[in-house]
C-alpha cells in the first residue's frame, strides 16, 4: 500500500491508475491525513438469468381493455371529475 499526496496523485493519475489495476492499492492524503483510496474496480453485478418469473405473472384477460369513460377522458370528450 502507498500514500501519496494529492498533487502528486494528480501530476501522477494515469500511471497510479495502472498501478491500481494492477491490484495495488493507493491512498491519497491531504496535508498527510489520508482522504481516499484507490483500488482496482471490480463489478458485484451478476448477469441476469432471463426467465426467472415465468408462470409467476398472471394478466386478466381484459388487460389491454380501458373503461369508455377513461377513453372518453383521453380524447377530451368529457371532463374528468376531481
Amino acid at each position: 500500500m502507498e500514500y501519496t499526496n494529492i498533487h502528486l496523485a494528480k501530476t501522477h493519475l494515469s500511471k497510479l491508475i495502472e498501478r491500481a489495476h494492477e491490484g495495488e492499492e493507493i491512498i491519497i492524503c491531504k496535508s498527510g491525513r489520508p482522504l481516499a483510496k484507490l483500488i482496482k474496480y471490480t463489478s458485484n453485478q451478476k448477469n441476469r438469468v432471463p426467465g426467472q418469473w415465468q408462470g409467476r405473472i398472471r394478466m386478466s384477460s381484459d388487460f389491454d381493455d380501458l373503461p369508455n369513460s377513461l377513453k372518453s377522458a383521453f380524447r377530451g370528450d368529457d371532463e374528468v371529475p376531481s
